[in-house]
This record gives structure tokens, sequence and C-alpha cells, in this order.
């Protein structure tokens, strides 16, 4: 018993001692931030503004004109293509790809970040006989590239300055 509180103790005092820490948002300059060319249900714009109110400080905004940083998104696509298939043309393997263009700018029209795009791509087998269950994982891969493209593109707006 004595010796495994003693390894807790010098399990937790490492840990902090290595300056660990649970990954947190990145933190953003600009404060006040308007998501525009997002559609209404769309599922990348929904991780945006989820990851931005996790953000420290930030307010998403109603317009525009109230915003240090527009940010546009050029195009939100998620494709599913077939990659493999047998002779008799059943689907056995498929890929998948999330791509993001977007760009920031300020509400004047100051180009904050140039037109980029990001683009994420994963693969996945297949099989008819499970087919909802790999409908499931599908809609779960594209969730979690939703998720990674979103903090990629909050790490690259936690690089601007103050404007």
């Amino acid at each position: 018993m004595v010796q495994r509180r003693v390894f807790v103790l010098a399990t937790v005092s490492a840990l902090t001692g290595c300056g660990f820490q649970l990954r947190r948002p990145p933190e953003l300059q600009l404060k006040h931030v308007f998501l525009a060319g997002f559609d209404a249900y769309s599922p990348m714009g929904d991780e945006l503004r989820r990851q931005l109110r996790a953000s420290r400080g930030v307010v998403l905004t109603e317009t525009a004109a109230e915003a240090d940083v527009v940010l546009d998104a050029l195009e939100d696509a998620r494709e599913q293509v077939v990659a493999a298939s047998t002779a008799a043309g059943q689907v056995r393997e498929l890929t998948l790809r999330a791509r993001l263009r977007f760009k920031a700018r300020t509400p004047a029209g100051r180009v904050l970040i140039a037109p980029a795009e990001l683009t994420l791509t994963r693969d996945v087998s297949y099989s008819e006989t499970t087919a909802l269950a790999k409908e499931q994982e599908i809609a779960l891969l594209f969730r979690s590239m939703h998720t990674d493209l979103a903090a990629q593109v909050l790490r690259r707006l936690a690089a601007l300055g103050p404007s």
C-alpha cells in the first residue's frame, strides 16, 4: 500500500515537473470572429463554432462589421470515393476526403490569411454485410476529420497578431 502511494506521488510529480498539461484551444489575439460562407447545416461550420466558443475570450459576432476577423469559407466539401472494388463490382475500400478552402480578412477587406486549402484523407474498408456499422464508422471519421481541420484553422488564426 505504501509502495503504491509512493509510485502515484512520483508519477504525479514527474508529470507536473515536465510541464505536462492537457491540450487547450490556441489563444487567439483577435477576439471577435465572424464566420461567413458556411451552409446553415455545415458540420465543418458547426465544429469551428464549437472550438471558437471553447477558446478563452473569443466571441462569435452576428455581423462582419462587429468582428476583428472574418473567416470566409470558400469551399467546404466532404467526399466519399470508391478506392477498391471486387471483380463482381462490390465495394471493398472507400477514400474519405474533407476539404476546407478559406481565407481570413478584416471587415474592411484587408487579407490576413490568403486563400488556403486544408484537406484530410482517410481510407476505410467496406462490406455490404456490415453496411450500417460502416456508415456509422464513416460518420465518426468525418467528424474526427472536421475536428482536426477546425483545430488547424484555429492554430492559423492564433498566429495572427492584433490588427
